[in-house]
């Protein structure tokens, strides 16, 4: 938990506008993790983790975080996994959501494994969630298959359904290399948010590394974020030291042999 506190006190000194603190359903040290950050005092806004499940979101009602992330898969192949038909998820996406919204919780509703759902059923659970409270919605690439062109069009197609008014997120995973690429496409088609890390650390692959993002955005795209690019290297070393995962000295952006 110190751990967590300290990177993330370097992260709001980064400029970095929402800071997913953890899951405190899922284990004592995540619980006093998000105590910890919640507690700080932090410019950056606190976020939270739950799935579509009451009592995760009665755990940060408790801890007094004032916006979280709600996950619930929405793909056929995670569905099928847990045995819950697509009526059945719909009912549990709009209890758990409006179960937080009336608690006062900001909710991104997270589609897990939206980048494999079918597109129907994709536009039925973000609206039952938009329906049921949810402010905001993230596209998830969740096995990393997203090609950029396929996160343009995902992303357009989700801000087009929600009318144009609902932010959008991106998270995406890097198991095919195109990360950073699939989240500067996100952008370019309307996402007003990136989920990311430093150093790409994720499941598997890694998810976009926040720095990569950014700069490529600044420098080549010309689109401004409020990252402050200078702290880019101390982040990352950091981040290589509590986590015990140094990177090779070619990693972009951050790697020692670059200049």
């Amino acid at each position: 938990p110190e751990d967590k506190l300290e990177i993330a006190i370097a992260l709001d000194a980064a400029g970095i506008d929402r800071i997913e603190a953890g899951f405190p359903r899922v284990s004592a040290e995540d619980w006093r993790a998000v105590e910890l950050v919640v507690a700080a005092g932090l410019r950056a806004e606190v976020w939270g983790f739950s799935r579509a499940v009451q009592a995760d979101v009665e755990a940060l009602v408790e801890l007094g975080v004032p916006a979280s992330v709600v996950e619930s898969p929405i793909s056929d192949a995670k569905l099928h996994a847990l045995g819950v038909s697509r009526e059945k998820m719909l009912d549990r996406i709009a209890s758990a959501v409006s179960f937080a919204a009336g608690a006062g919780i900001k909710v991104a509703f997270f589609g897990v494994d939206s980048s494999r759902a079918d597109l129907d059923f994709y536009r039925r659970a973000y609206e039952t969630a938009v329906e049921a409270g949810a402010q905001e919605v993230v596209v998830v690439d969740t096995v990393g298959i997203a090609t950029p062109e396929a996160a343009a069009y995902l992303v357009g197609q989700t801000v087009d359904w929600l009318g144009g008014e609902i932010p959008v997120h991106w998270h995406g995973h890097d198991d095919f290399g195109l990360g950073t690429a699939a989240a500067i496409a996100a952008v370019q088609a309307g996402a007003t948010w990136v989920q990311g890390t430093i150093n790409g650390m994720g499941e598997r692959a890694g998810n976009a590394d926040l720095f990569e993002v950014a700069l490529a955005l600044e420098a080549l795209y010309g689109i401004p974020t409020r990252l402050d690019l200078t702290q880019a290297r101390v982040l990352s070393q950091l981040v290589q030291q509590r986590a015990g995962t140094p990177l090779p000295s070619w990693k972009a952006v951050t790697g020692d042999a670059l200049f």
